[in-house]
């Protein structure tokens, strides 16, 4: 079982920039898919970013050229960075570990809220 724990949100003005980071509690290497999602209140949750064991990246298109998704094997972290932060970036913001149906990990989430 792995557990993951967000971290690094927080308040931040239109503009402005947040590192983002999920340490797993177990190994993530055998976990090929790590990526972020985020839920605003009164919507459905949706993804960020995502990144395979292999390193290839994909992005929601609301966040291309703005965020990047990054993981390293060795210190079981996955990060995202987040630059040009806008208010509609604002969400709970979740680490997801998927490897099938039966290991499906969530983070408790990590609130992002960009406001001036």
């Amino acid at each position: 079982q792995v557990q993951l724990v967000e971290s690094g949100g927080g308040l931040v003005q239109p503009g402005g920039s947040l590192r983002l980071s999920c340490a797993a509690s177990g190994s993530i290497f055998s976990i090929n898919n790590m990526g972020w999602y985020r839920q605003a209140p009164g919507k459905q949750r949706e993804l960020v970013a995502a990144i395979t064991r292999g390193g290839y990246t994909n992005y929601a298109d609301s966040v291309k050229g703005r965020c990047t998704i990054s993981r390293d094997n060795a210190k079981n972290t996955v990060y995202l960075q987040m630059s040009g932060l806008k208010p509609e970036d604002t969400a709970v913001y979740y680490c997801n570990g998927y490897i099938n149906k039966a290991y499906d990990y969530w983070g408790q989430g990590t609130q992002v809220t960009v406001s001036s």
